[in-house]
């Protein structure tokens, strides 16, 4: 059964999630991906964007009263996000990460270099970067 209502996704908007503090998740997205904070007053304190051009994610303050999560279960959840960056800042990234001292590892996926490191609320974020020929991986 075919449908005239397809249509086509432009880009990942972004991802919320929950964080302890604001103000720390803030000061964290803008040292550490450089990402640029977006609040609106209609909104009110929450949420607050947090993003890269038009990507990025939207923090919300978590209910700390509220029942832990278990960050290391692989049961149905947000495991982790990523942002696509060109090689050069894949490098560069790499360098600001050792320059900030953070716990990170770095993935061979093939098509895709990862990094990988942990915000001050532990979600995992993801910098990846196409090695291979762009044509050849997005058909």
């Amino acid at each position: 059964m075919s449908s005239n209502n397809t249509f086509e996704i432009d880009f990942l908007d972004h991802v919320a999630i929950r964080v302890k503090d604001l103000k720390v998740s803030e000061a964290w997205y803008e040292k550490v991906l450089g990402l640029k904070k977006y609040q609106l007053d209609e909104w009110g304190p929450f949420p607050v964007f947090m993003l890269a051009k038009k990507s990025g994610v939207a923090l919300f303050p978590a209910v700390v009263s509220d029942e832990e999560l278990n960050l290391k279960s692989k049961n149905i959840k947000i495991d982790h996000f990523a942002f696509n960056v060109s090689k050069e800042n894949f490098e560069k990234a790499h360098k600001r990460y050792l320059e900030l001292e953070l716990d990170f590892n770095i993935q061979d996926h093939h098509y895709f270099h990862s990094i990988y490191t942990k915000d001050p609320d532990g979600h995992t974020v993801e910098l990846t970067t196409l090695v291979g020929d762009k044509k050849q991986f997005y058909k």
